[in-house]
């Protein structure tokens, strides 16, 4: 296959300069703050400024990793991006949670919300009432994050919750930073808040705005939806207008069927055909849940629109004399991208699918997959966890004592592992290909779960 190394889709930051400039940003407020030379204070008023200073930058640079920009996310994958966007702003809320509390008091003590301690502390109502309000909706924030799963409406609405949430964070912090902090009032640290707050801002600006107008003016239509298997569905959308994206075998979209981009009901699909199936673009939709179940009542020519392309578990890149690809349930779509791709190569690697399902009607896909053995080097191995009686291929869940029958007892350390399928299910397989001896820098997965 192609050495795709240099490959535009996949465009962005490395990780080392990303990650050294996170940090630089973060840190940058106590650099201004320290070039003021001011008298410093006693170590809990100054730890708790540097503290909350940090956390404020760092909560503002939260907007770019949450918006989807591939010069963020194109080299480290979205995944990981949004997991530490998820990671980061449970660190950073605490920080800022807790900062009130550690000024010094004469009661060795401090309360946010004490009018007597306005003196001590450089507060008066406008800045007091707008510090209150950061902190609490900030609050209210991460516990709707961590369980936006239970709560009562849909994920379009709590998407919308936060994002205006975020917004009125930022105002409220920025406002409170600059009446009320001894070091973020200064002229040079005011400028930094006001340039920060307006990247943030312009940040949702992009999400709701001009992205949406974009996925406007390149529109696509449903061309087809046959059914795939139980409860799983074959889709297939192709440009109204102009070109479709370019993209990689394995990427992803966020897909909006039905409705005007603005409606913000996209969600998250790999692509499952190849990028020689052009311009026509593949999905594979289960239902499993809000408006997946109704997938099947669409429409032939509704419209589409698409965000993307997103994701890296693909091959470019990636040098491997062997590829071994596992599958669990829908996951099967970026696999199905994959060895479409390299069926049009006619790429002469060994490949290994491991693709699993409880029931034996859940397998999609499975003519094309035996008449891909036939024409590539594939070795396909069907697994089933509640099997029919005359089912005579592997039988159980993707687990150690599966995959080591299947693979060997020490895997083959110098292919590539691909894996696809639910979150669980693919932290199992990663541990249990750790442990066959494959470093960890072989297996490529991504997770759709994103705030």
């Amino acid at each position: 296959m192609r050495d795709q190394r240099n490959n535009p889709i996949l465009r962005g930051f490395h990780p080392v300069p990303l990650l050294t400039g996170y940090v630089a940003i973060a840190l940058a407020p106590l650099a201004l703050a320290y070039a003021e030379g001011l008298r410093p204070r006693g170590f809990r008023d100054e730890f708790s400024s540097a503290l909350a200073m940090v956390a404020f930058t760092m909560l503002l640079m939260q907007f770019v990793l949450s918006g989807r920009f591939r010069t963020v996310s194109g080299r480290i994958g979205i995944d990981l991006t949004m997991r530490f966007h998820q990671l980061i702003a449970r660190s950073l809320a605490a920080f800022i949670l807790v900062h009130p509390f550690l000024y010094a008091t004469p009661l060795d003590r401090a309360v946010p919300w004490y009018l007597s301690l306005q003196l001590m502390l450089g507060l008066d109502t406008a800045s007091l009432a707008t510090g209150v309000i950061g902190w609490l909706v900030l609050g209210m924030l991460i516990v709707m994050g961590i369980g936006r799963d239970r709560l009562p409406y849909r994920y379009e609405a709590w998407r919308v919750s936060h994002g205006l949430g975020a917004a009125a964070i930022a105002i409220a912090g920025a406002h409170h930073a600059m009446e009320a902090g001894r070091y973020s009032g200064r002229p040079t640290l005011e400028a930094f808040w006001l340039v920060m707050v307006g990247i943030a801002l312009l940040t949702l600006f992009v999400v709701y705005v001009v992205t949406p107008l974009r996925q406007l003016r390149h529109p696509y239509r449903v061309v087809s939806l046959q059914r795939a298997a139980r409860k799983t569905w074959d889709l297939v959308i192709e440009p109204a207008n102009g070109q479709a994206i370019a993209f990689d075998a394995g990427q992803f979209v966020w897909l909006t069927l039905g409705r005007t981009p603005f409606a913000i009901t996209e969600h998250p699909f790999s692509i499952s055909s190849c990028p020689a199936d052009g311009p026509r673009l593949g999905f594979t939709i289960k239902e499993a849940g809000d408006f997946t179940n109704a997938i099947g009542t669409l429409p032939r020519g509704s419209h589409a629109y698409v965000d993307g392309p997103h994701g890296n578990a693909t091959l470019s890149g990636r040098v491997a004399p062997g590829l071994t690809l596992i599958a669990g349930g829908v996951g099967i779509a970026p696999i199905m991208s994959i060895l479409r791709q390299l069926r049009a190569e006619r790429d002469s690697r060994p490949v290994t699918l491991i693709y699993g399902n409880r029931l034996a009607e859940q397998i999609l896909y499975r003519s094309e997959l035996d008449a891909m053995a036939r024409e590539l080097r594939l070795d396909v191995h069907l697994v089933l966890s509640q099997p029919p009686p005359s089912w005579d291929g592997p039988v159980g869940r993707l687990d150690q004592p599966v995959l080591a029958r299947l693979l060997g007892v020490a895997a083959d350390a110098d292919r590539l592992y691909i894996v696809c399928g639910p979150a669980p299910m693919i932290d199992t397989v990663e541990d249990i290909l750790e442990g066959l001896g494959v470093p960890m820098r072989r297996i490529v997965s991504e997770k759709f779960s994103f705030d």
